[in-house]
């Protein structure tokens, strides 16, 4: 017995349907491979991470309220440096950076 023949409407909208699809998956795509969206969705990304870094520095360092000194240490007189701090945080975002780039060279 031979197949029944489909209605050429249904067929026409169901081809449609398909193109939108296709569409809608090309567009996204497209946003995803875009070297400006790829740049800027490293750049969030590292900048997340380097907030993470300065957030848990932070919480081992905190400076004494109200000390009020002037030659960036505690008031104890003991503490840490502020400036060895920042320089110990640059280069933790410094180390961050380099390790995302050389990942992203490798997946290439």
């Amino acid at each position: 017995m031979a197949e029944r023949a489909r209605d050429p409407d249904a067929l026409e909208r169901e081809l449609d349907l398909t193109r939108q699809s296709f569409a809608r998956t090309i567009d996204e795509l497209a946003a995803r491979v875009n070297p400006k969206n790829v740049a800027h969705r490293g750049t969030e990304r590292l900048k997340e991470e380097a907030g993470q870094v300065v957030r848990a520095v932070g919480s081992m360092v905190r400076p004494s309220e109200g000390s009020g000194d002037t030659d960036g240490k505690d008031a104890e007189g003991g503490g840490i440096d502020k400036r060895l701090v920042a320089v110990g945080v640059g280069a933790a975002v410094t180390v961050t950076a380099l390790i995302l780039w050389s990942r992203r060279r490798r997946r290439r």
